[in-house]
């Protein structure tokens, strides 16, 4: 039986069409750059998580927005991680990598084809229009 598991990610660009990412340190896809984010713990709704797990893993406080889309990611040990991504913006703080992230940076658009990304990051934010 697969178990759900619950969690959010956060699409945030910056100035100069930079996006804010982190380097994964736990599987699922380790050593991939992906969106900050993680697991929502009990009582918190998904936009509070959201906000949260940014600045654990870069330092930074965001204002969340709209929900952009929902991934199932499988992982390991028949879990299936339910992302659920949302739109922020930048508001305050300074950038460095914490909790679960082996790295953060602001990565610029023209530079992403260049970083081992994770499956499919591109592809969605073309498809929903966030890709600069």
């Amino acid at each position: 039986m697969t178990r759900r598991v619950v969690g959010v990610g956060a699409v945030v660009w910056g100035s100069g069409d930079r996006l804010l990412l982190v380097l994964r340190r736990h599987p699922p896809q380790a050593g991939r750059w992906t969106f900050p984010g993680g697991k929502v713990e009990p009582g918190e709704t998904l936009p509070e998580a959201v906000a949260r797990e940014v600045e654990e893993e870069t330092g930074l406080v965001v204002e969340v927005g709209r929900q952009a889309w929902v991934v199932d990611i499988p992982g390991d040990d028949d879990v299936m991680y339910e992302v659920h991504d949302f739109v922020a913006e930048y508001r305050s703080g300074t950038l460095r990598a914490g909790d679960d992230a082996a790295d953060a940076r602001w990565v610029a658009a023209h530079e992403l084809d260049l970083l081992p990304l994770t499956d499919g990051l591109l592809e969605h934010l073309g498809r929903h229009g966030l890709l600069r």
